[in-house]
């Protein structure tokens, strides 16, 4: 049977409660990680945890298991859910406490984990590729942390899912930054280019797995900024993420992006990608 995680004991999801005063509840005041899982061992296990840390660091919370513990929560979980393939969730958060803004001095915090069968995207995304929009990015200034207080990304990816798009692609004072639930790359010129990362963007995980594909198979790649003028003038452009892997747009903003069907830089990288994901 599948089982959650919840504060040191693992029970069915529909038994998984929280206090109303959870901090995570009232203030988006957490954290959270996803991870693929492929025939039952987590893919980049450590960078996820690595960037758990970091997150947990940026809201000033302390990690409250060693790393050997994180391994084996994660291994019991898996094990757990019927599938080979699937998606884990972890999320942490400051913990139950009054009411104020201000930390509480003494709390304890909430862990809660889960996984659930991985749902690849529709076949015909990668045979066709799918639309995007863009839009400014009115997010916070610290998007490089992985905090649940996702209202802004929420609003984003509701303006393309009303347009019939899978993505809203996000641009900041005349510069790409990423999409609302996704990084982005960009061909130009027959150069894979990644926005260099900084503090607008999250540090993706299938990102940095996807340019060092591109490295090692000498596909031309660089990390620079990339203006509006490149990502509208691009050959190919994709998102990437933990689920989705990757996937082609081939429209954005109802034109179309390159010839309209998805390149070769993306079918090399996909066909790379597919190969490490149970080496």
């Amino acid at each position: 049977m599948s089982l959650v995680y919840l504060n040191g004991q693992f029970l069915p999801l529909e038994d998984a409660r929280i206090p109303v005063t959870d901090r995570g509840f009232i203030f988006g005041d957490g954290v959270y990680e996803v991870i693929p899982v492929y025939g039952r061992h987590p893919l980049a296990l450590e960078r996820h945890l690595d960037r758990l840390d970091h997150s947990l660091s940026g809201i000033r919370m302390e990690n409250p298991l060693p790393r050997s513990a994180w391994r084996s929560l994660i291994a019991e979980l898996v094990q757990h859910e019927p599938d080979n393939n699937q998606t884990l969730y972890i999320q942490l958060t400051r913990g139950s406490a009054p009411r104020e803004h201000a930390f509480p001095r003494e709390v304890t915090p909430t862990l809660f984990a889960m996984a659930k069968p991985l749902v690849p995207p529709p076949a015909h995304w990668l045979h066709e590729g799918v639309q995007a929009i863009t839009h400014a990015d009115f997010r916070w200034l610290q998007c490089d942390l992985k905090t649940t207080a996702l209202l802004a990304n929420v609003l984003l990816r509701q303006k393309a899912a009303d347009q019939g798009a899978a993505e809203c692609i996000l641009l900041r004072d005349g510069y790409l930054t990423e999409g609302a639930a996704s990084n982005v790359l960009v061909v130009v010129d027959g150069v894979l280019l990644s926005p260099p990362e900084n503090h607008l963007i999250l540090s993706g995980i299938t990102l940095s797995l996807v340019m060092e594909l591109a490295r090692q198979y000498q596909v031309p790649v660089e990390e620079r900024p990339v203006t509006e003028s490149g990502l509208r003038r691009a050959e190919e452009i994709m998102l990437t993420s933990s689920v989705r892997e990757i996937i082609p747009v081939t429209r954005l903003d109802n034109q179309p992006v390159g010839n309209g069907k998805p390149g070769p830089v993306f079918t090399r990288l996909q066909s790379l990608y597919q190969g490490i994901k149970y080496a």
